[in-house]
């Protein structure tokens, strides 16, 4: 039994969700499923004919230097699109905009929780659209600048998000099951289950694995059939910064060392001080769940950061499944060119100028 309800998953083509007193079964045999539907909301958001520019990419190809160009150039104002830049205090792993880089240019969705507070998808989303919206109320561009999909996509495509609380005892469950049969064994029942979310999520990324189950276990549906789209009433031009794959990895080592230098692992001890742990999601992303091997005495530093060089390389292939090469409403740009900036300003300018 998971709290007021009993989960009976079976081994044949169907997840049952009954008031019944069984018990949580071997979740080795879960199946596809179709019960009941679940409630969603959708935002509607006025200033159709507004426009707004998204940033997109993966990281370190210099979508920041790129985005206060736009903004200075533009009367813009930023709109974060990073999943781990909403967190008070993680500021150097996150690769926070310097105060400097927020005097050039506003920025919006910055430093939104602590380190142990949640912030849902739908949460981020309606943020976003309001940060987009004042923006628009007073004249200026709004440019949505990230690497992370999930948000990018929440926001431009008008995902409507499914509302299913929480459910931490069936999280407690999920999470002994990949603790005991390993991450990759739960990714692949997300894939049986919803191969079209699997598809996007990393295998490592436990907790969002977890939720697309819990998604599923609890309302009947897979949460990629729930996250319907109703694309909002924006005029949107999507601008995609890219670099060819030795470049961008020579500027990952780069970036880290500069993490380094300026003072990551005091910033992970400082964190840890505050009493923040390593279980947190917030504390599992890139840099601070290196260090923290580091701090425990479980890795050399020098084997921490070779070990967030890697992992960061990894993120960025994972980020093209989000970001397509091939993705026709992507107007893709070689941020490695001397000329990148120029183009792109040029592009943005001519897409305001038919409005």
């Amino acid at each position: 039994m998971i709290g007021d309800q009993v989960y009976v998953i079976r081994n044949h083509s169907d997840i049952l969700i009954a008031d019944h007193r069984y018990p949580v079964p071997d979740t080795s045999y879960l199946a596809p499923t179709t019960c009941a539907s679940v409630t969603t909301t959708v935002l509607m958001i006025p200033h159709a004919s507004s426009s707004l520019v998204a940033l997109i990419g993966p990281t370190a190809v210099g979508k920041t230097a790129i985005s206060l160009h736009l903004a200075e150039t533009f009367n813009g104002e930023v709109v974060s699109a990073d999943s781990r830049q909403v967190y008070r205090g993680m500021d150097i792993g996150t690769a926070k905009a310097t105060p400097e880089g927020q005097r050039r240019a506003p920025h919006h969705l910055l430093d939104l929780v602590n380190p142990d507070e949640p912030l849902t998808l739908a949460q981020y989303q309606r943020r976003a659209y309001a940060a987009i919206d004042d923006i628009l109320c007073r004249g200026k561009l709004p440019l949505l600048v990230g690497g992370s999909g999930l948000y990018v996509r929440a926001v431009l495509e008008g995902w409507t998000i499914p509302r299913v609380p929480p459910n931490p005892a069936l999280r407690a469950v999920l999470e002994k099951e990949a603790e005991r049969r390993g991450e990759a064994a739960l990714h692949r029942w997300l894939a049986t289950l919803d191969p079209p979310a699997a598809e996007h999520i990393d295998p490592r990324n436990v907790r969002r694995v977890i939720r697309a189950l819990e998604v599923c276990l609890t309302a009947g549906r897979p949460i990629s059939e729930l996250q319907a789209k109703r694309p909002p009433p924006y005029r949107i031009l999507r601008i995609g910064l890219s670099m060819p794959r030795e470049v961008v990895y020579r500027r990952i080592d780069e970036r880290v060392e500069r993490m380094m230098t300026h003072g990551l692992v005091d910033e992970v001890r400082g964190l840890v001080a505050k009493g923040y742990s390593f279980d947190l999601p917030a504390m599992s992303g890139l840099g601070y769940r290196q260090i923290g091997l580091y701090l425990r005495d479980e890795a050399t530093l020098e084997e921490a950061v070779a070990l967030i060089k890697r992992e960061t390389r990894r993120f960025v292939r994972q980020q093209y499944t989000w970001f397509r090469l091939d993705d026709p409403a992507i107007r893709w740009f070689d941020a490695s060119a001397p000329d990148c900036a120029k183009r792109v300003e040029g592009t943005v300018k001519e897409f305001l100028s038919t409005v």
